[in-house]
């Protein structure tokens, strides 16, 4: 009893996150998106329309759903950089299946469990084969491209249904319906992350495997549950994407598996693993979409939005660093 008392004080010592520093960088980070907005808003008079903030809104959306499924992998001390080529596949995926005259529903789903398919994939390539994270997402994110351009001969599927088409149009409360994904993702997320052992577990194999398997995680199984829920994120996003661009191509979403990880970086994700947070990367996401959205209608080159990207990830990261030394 003795034993097993202590596996789950050690467990729970692993996973526990420093609650007063998490809340006051959300703060910050808060503070931070506000203050962006406030100085839009008198910078340049076509910010604060309700069309402007509606389309920042739809732009940031996406990837924040994305930002969630890198953060429950960056917990682990992995990184997944196929979600870009699974949402460019996935759009792929449904048109096919939407033309093929599939209905709406059963075309959702299949993309799921196909972004569930290579989710389970990585793990096994990470867990079995022994792979670096890196190497076998980096082999994914090719593969997929390459899938998808043979699949498609190099064009695109047009997606005819009017319905489907529309869903990333319309709003709900006034509020655009792909930001209404994005609450239908987070708050399941953040009850997983935060408030199931499950989360937990994913806490303590990045923070030490070895630890946390003494202690009795099953750390293959948190793997596989982590890559998976990235992967479907990613799947998931696909299909908002073909709501809105109305075609399945293969060489969409190129580049947002940057964008996502910066956005789960800016939130507070910690590259080391077994710090992180639903909010922050929610925030992080929006913080680059406000970043891009401004820079956009203040007519600044489209370089420094990158150059400032990179700042920012590099400021974080450092200050990262500093906590840990320090911890």
């Amino acid at each position: 009893m003795t034993i097993q008392s202590s596996n789950a004080d050690a467990v729970a010592a692993l996973k526990k996150p420093r609650r007063n520093f998490g809340f006051l960088f959300a703060l910050t980070l808060l503070g931070l998106l506000v203050a962006l907005w406030v100085f839009l808003a008198f910078a340049t008079p076509t910010f604060a329309t309700a069309n402007n903030i509606s389309n920042l809104l739809r732009q940031g959306s996406m990837i924040a759903i994305l930002a969630i499924g890198q953060t429950f992998v960056i917990i682990t001390a992995g990184i997944d950089l196929s979600v870009g080529a699974v949402v460019g596949f996935s759009t792929t995926v449904i048109a096919y299946l939407l033309q093929a005259g599939f209905p709406v529903w059963l075309s959702v789903i299949l993309t799921l469990v196909m972004g569930l398919a290579i989710g389970l994939f990585h793990g096994f390539g990470i867990v079995k084969m022994g792979l670096p994270p890196f190497i076998i997402t980096l082999a994914t994110l090719t593969a997929l491209r390459g899938i998808g351009l043979v699949i498609t001969n190099g064009s695109t599927i047009s997606i005819t249904d009017p319905a489907f088409n529309e869903f990333s149009r319309n709003s709900f409360l006034g509020v655009p319906n792909l930001f209404w994904m994005v609450i239908v993702v987070a708050v399941p997320a953040f009850v997983f992350l935060h408030r199931s052992r499950f989360g937990r577990y994913l806490f303590a194999v990045g923070s030490n495997p070895e630890a946390a398997r003494l202690s009795g995680v099953n750390v293959s199984r948190t793997i596989y549950m982590a890559y998976s829920l990235s992967a479907i994120c990613a799947a998931f996003v696909g299909v908002l994407l073909a709501t809105r661009i109305g075609v399945g191509n293969a060489t969409q979403a190129e580049g947002w598996e940057l964008q996502a990880i910066a956005s789960s970086v800016i939130g507070g994700t910690s590259l080391f693993g077994a710090v992180g947070s639903i909010h922050g990367p929610l925030i992080g996401a929006f913080i680059l979409a406000t970043i891009n959205n401004g820079a956009n209608l203040l007519n600044v080159n489209s370089f420094w939005q990158r150059i400032i990207t990179g700042g920012l990830i590099i400021v974080i990261v450092y200050f990262d660093q500093l906590r840990r030394r320090r911890s």
